[in-house]
Protein backbone atom coordinates (compact mmCIF):
# COMPACT_ATOMS: atom_id res chain seq x y z
CA UNK A 1 0.00 0.00 0.00
CA UNK A 2 1.42 3.61 -1.10
CA UNK A 3 2.30 5.65 1.90
CA UNK A 4 2.07 2.73 4.24
CA UNK A 5 5.29 0.67 6.08
CA UNK A 6 5.07 -3.15 5.45
CA UNK A 7 2.87 -5.46 7.76
CA UNK A 8 3.61 -8.69 7.78
CA UNK A 9 0.74 -10.94 7.70
CA UNK A 10 0.57 -14.43 8.61
CA UNK A 11 -2.57 -15.71 6.19
CA UNK A 12 -4.00 -19.50 4.70
CA UNK A 13 -2.15 -20.91 1.82
CA UNK A 14 -5.30 -20.84 -0.25
CA UNK A 15 -8.96 -21.11 -0.29
CA UNK A 16 -9.28 -24.99 -0.11
CA UNK A 17 -8.48 -25.19 3.58
CA UNK A 18 -10.98 -26.13 6.13
CA UNK A 19 -10.53 -27.47 9.93
CA UNK A 20 -13.83 -27.31 11.93
CA UNK A 21 -13.55 -30.96 14.12
CA UNK A 22 -15.61 -29.38 16.79
CA UNK A 23 -18.16 -28.00 14.53
CA UNK A 24 -17.72 -24.31 16.09
CA UNK A 25 -17.78 -22.71 12.91
CA UNK A 26 -20.82 -25.12 11.88
CA UNK A 27 -22.90 -24.10 14.51
CA UNK A 28 -22.18 -20.15 13.53
CA UNK A 29 -23.26 -20.60 9.98
CA UNK A 30 -19.92 -20.93 8.66
CA UNK A 31 -19.81 -23.74 5.69
CA UNK A 32 -16.82 -25.44 4.61
CA UNK A 33 -16.31 -23.47 0.90
CA UNK A 34 -16.87 -19.88 3.00
CA UNK A 35 -14.83 -21.15 5.99
CA UNK A 36 -10.99 -20.26 4.66
CA UNK A 37 -12.63 -16.87 3.40
CA UNK A 38 -11.19 -15.17 6.80
CA UNK A 39 -7.63 -16.07 6.40
CA UNK A 40 -6.92 -14.47 3.14
CA UNK A 41 -5.91 -10.96 2.06
CA UNK A 42 -8.57 -9.66 -0.29
CA UNK A 43 -8.10 -6.81 -2.97
CA UNK A 44 -11.07 -4.79 -0.88
CA UNK A 45 -9.30 -4.91 2.66
CA UNK A 46 -6.03 -3.17 0.86
CA UNK A 47 -8.55 -0.52 -0.15
CA UNK A 48 -9.84 -0.06 3.07
CA UNK A 49 -6.79 0.10 4.60
CA UNK A 50 -5.19 2.41 2.84
CA UNK A 51 -8.23 4.52 3.61
CA UNK A 52 -7.71 4.31 6.98
CA UNK A 53 -3.91 4.72 6.24
CA UNK A 54 -4.95 8.66 5.38
CA UNK A 55 -7.06 9.56 7.85
CA UNK A 56 -5.91 11.56 10.44
CA UNK A 57 -6.05 10.06 14.08
CA UNK A 58 -8.50 11.59 16.36
CA UNK A 59 -8.78 11.56 20.07
CA UNK A 60 -11.52 10.03 21.57
CA UNK A 61 -12.86 8.12 17.94
CA UNK A 62 -13.83 4.88 18.23
CA UNK A 63 -13.96 2.61 15.21
CA UNK A 64 -15.16 -0.87 14.89
CA UNK A 65 -13.50 -3.02 12.08
CA UNK A 66 -16.77 -5.37 10.92
CA UNK A 67 -16.22 -8.75 9.14
CA UNK A 68 -12.26 -8.00 9.50
CA UNK A 69 -10.63 -11.22 8.41
CA UNK A 70 -7.66 -10.83 9.13
CA UNK A 71 -8.04 -7.37 10.24
CA UNK A 72 -5.38 -5.21 7.98
CA UNK A 73 -6.96 -1.88 8.35
CA UNK A 74 -7.63 -2.61 12.25
CA UNK A 75 -4.04 -3.61 12.70
CA UNK A 76 -2.70 -0.50 9.83
CA UNK A 77 -4.95 1.62 12.48
CA UNK A 78 -3.66 0.30 15.50
CA UNK A 79 -0.38 1.11 14.69
CA UNK A 80 -1.29 4.97 13.88
CA UNK A 81 -2.73 5.10 17.33
CA UNK A 82 -6.27 4.83 16.49
CA UNK A 83 -8.36 2.89 18.69
CA UNK A 84 -9.69 -0.16 17.14
CA UNK A 85 -11.61 -2.99 17.64
CA UNK A 86 -11.66 -5.59 15.14
CA UNK A 87 -14.38 -7.84 14.81
CA UNK A 88 -15.49 -11.55 13.02
CA UNK A 89 -17.44 -14.02 13.86
CA UNK A 90 -14.92 -17.16 12.44
CA UNK A 91 -13.63 -18.91 15.21
CA UNK A 92 -10.17 -18.60 14.33
CA UNK A 93 -9.77 -14.99 13.28
CA UNK A 94 -8.84 -13.77 17.08
CA UNK A 95 -5.75 -16.14 17.15
CA UNK A 96 -4.86 -15.06 13.82
CA UNK A 97 -5.07 -11.22 14.87
CA UNK A 98 -2.75 -12.34 17.72
CA UNK A 99 -0.37 -14.01 15.45
CA UNK A 100 -0.09 -11.14 13.48
CA UNK A 101 0.23 -8.55 15.99
CA UNK A 102 2.94 -10.15 17.51
CA UNK A 103 4.71 -10.73 13.99
CA UNK A 104 4.07 -6.87 13.53
CA UNK A 105 5.37 -5.90 17.41
CA UNK A 106 2.43 -4.67 18.14
CA UNK A 107 0.19 -5.16 21.30
CA UNK A 108 -3.18 -6.92 20.56
CA UNK A 109 -6.10 -4.98 19.98
CA UNK A 110 -8.81 -5.46 21.51
CA UNK A 111 -10.92 -8.07 19.62
CA UNK A 112 -14.74 -9.06 19.79
CA UNK A 113 -17.36 -11.47 18.36
CA UNK A 114 -19.60 -9.85 15.64
CA UNK A 115 -22.54 -11.80 14.00
CA UNK A 116 -24.84 -10.11 12.11
CA UNK A 117 -26.46 -13.30 10.28
CA UNK A 118 -29.64 -15.54 11.01
CA UNK A 119 -26.75 -17.69 13.60
CA UNK A 120 -25.85 -14.28 15.13
CA UNK A 121 -28.20 -15.54 18.51
CA UNK A 122 -25.63 -18.46 18.43
CA UNK A 123 -23.21 -18.51 21.46
CA UNK A 124 -19.36 -16.88 20.67
CA UNK A 125 -16.52 -19.12 20.64
CA UNK A 126 -15.14 -20.09 23.99
CA UNK A 127 -13.27 -16.76 25.61
CA UNK A 128 -14.51 -14.07 23.34
CA UNK A 129 -16.92 -11.32 24.03
CA UNK A 130 -19.54 -10.17 21.80
CA UNK A 131 -19.27 -6.38 19.94
CA UNK A 132 -20.91 -4.30 22.72
CA UNK A 133 -21.59 -0.09 22.75
CA UNK A 134 -20.88 2.46 19.92
CA UNK A 135 -18.60 3.66 17.72
CA UNK A 136 -17.52 6.79 15.56
CA UNK A 137 -16.39 4.91 12.78
CA UNK A 138 -17.71 1.27 11.65
CA UNK A 139 -15.64 -0.12 8.58
CA UNK A 140 -15.82 -3.27 6.41
CA UNK A 141 -14.50 -4.52 2.99
CA UNK A 142 -16.59 -6.69 0.63
CA UNK A 143 -19.33 -7.75 2.99
CA UNK A 144 -21.70 -8.05 0.53
CA UNK A 145 -21.68 -11.43 -0.99
CA UNK A 146 -24.38 -13.07 0.65
CA UNK A 147 -27.75 -12.55 -0.83
CA UNK A 148 -30.18 -12.43 2.95
CA UNK A 149 -26.84 -10.41 4.53
CA UNK A 150 -28.03 -6.76 3.74
CA UNK A 151 -30.82 -6.59 6.77
CA UNK A 152 -28.89 -7.91 9.31
CA UNK A 153 -25.76 -6.05 8.52
CA UNK A 154 -27.26 -2.82 9.10
CA UNK A 155 -29.33 -3.42 11.63
CA UNK A 156 -25.63 -4.65 13.31
CA UNK A 157 -24.40 -1.67 12.22
CA UNK A 158 -27.52 0.39 13.43
CA UNK A 159 -27.27 -0.93 16.73
CA UNK A 160 -23.17 0.07 17.04
CA UNK A 161 -23.19 3.56 15.21
CA UNK A 162 -23.11 6.38 17.54
CA UNK A 163 -25.04 9.71 16.61
CA UNK A 164 -23.11 11.04 13.76
CA UNK A 165 -21.26 7.85 13.46
CA UNK A 166 -19.54 7.37 10.01
CA UNK A 167 -19.85 4.12 8.15
CA UNK A 168 -16.95 2.71 5.46
CA UNK A 169 -17.91 0.03 2.84
CA UNK A 170 -15.51 -1.10 0.26
CA UNK A 171 -17.63 -2.83 -1.99
CA UNK A 172 -16.32 -4.24 -5.62
CA UNK A 173 -19.65 -4.47 -7.18
CA UNK A 174 -21.44 -6.92 -5.69
CA UNK A 175 -25.24 -7.27 -6.76
CA UNK A 176 -26.83 -6.98 -3.42
CA UNK A 177 -25.33 -3.62 -2.87
CA UNK A 178 -28.72 -2.08 -4.10
CA UNK A 179 -30.50 -4.07 -1.34
CA UNK A 180 -27.88 -2.38 1.38
CA UNK A 181 -28.45 0.50 0.14
CA UNK A 182 -32.49 0.64 1.17
CA UNK A 183 -31.38 -1.42 4.34
CA UNK A 184 -29.40 1.44 5.67
CA UNK A 185 -31.70 3.90 4.77
CA UNK A 186 -34.93 2.98 6.00
CA UNK A 187 -32.50 3.31 9.28
CA UNK A 188 -32.18 6.85 8.87
CA UNK A 189 -28.55 6.73 6.94
CA UNK A 190 -27.88 8.55 3.99
CA UNK A 191 -25.30 7.52 1.42
CA UNK A 192 -22.05 9.07 -0.89
CA UNK A 193 -20.78 6.82 -3.40
CA UNK A 194 -17.46 6.59 -5.20
CA UNK A 195 -16.14 4.44 -7.82
CA UNK A 196 -12.88 2.97 -7.21
CA UNK A 197 -11.00 3.24 -10.33
CA UNK A 198 -7.54 1.84 -9.87
CA UNK A 199 -6.88 -1.45 -11.99
CA UNK A 200 -6.77 -4.05 -11.96
CA UNK A 201 -9.33 -3.32 -8.54
CA UNK A 202 -13.21 -2.11 -9.70
CA UNK A 203 -15.30 -1.45 -6.50
CA UNK A 204 -17.71 1.28 -4.90
CA UNK A 205 -16.73 3.60 -1.96
CA UNK A 206 -20.02 3.78 0.27
CA UNK A 207 -19.75 6.19 2.91
CA UNK A 208 -22.79 5.99 5.17
CA UNK A 209 -24.48 8.86 8.12
CA UNK A 210 -27.56 9.08 9.67
CA UNK A 211 -29.26 11.63 7.88
CA UNK A 212 -29.58 15.19 9.88
CA UNK A 213 -26.15 14.08 11.99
Amino acid sequence: MAGVAALHIRSLRDGQQFHDPQGVAAALGISSATWPLFGLLWPSSLQLASRLAARPVSTGERILEIGCGLALASLVGHRRGADVTASDCHPLAARFLRVNSRLNALNCLPYRHGHWSARADASAPAGEDRVEGLFHLLIGSDLLYERDEPAGLASFIDRHAAPGAEVWIIDPNRSNRPSFHRQMAARGFGLREARIDQAPYRGRFLTYRRAGM
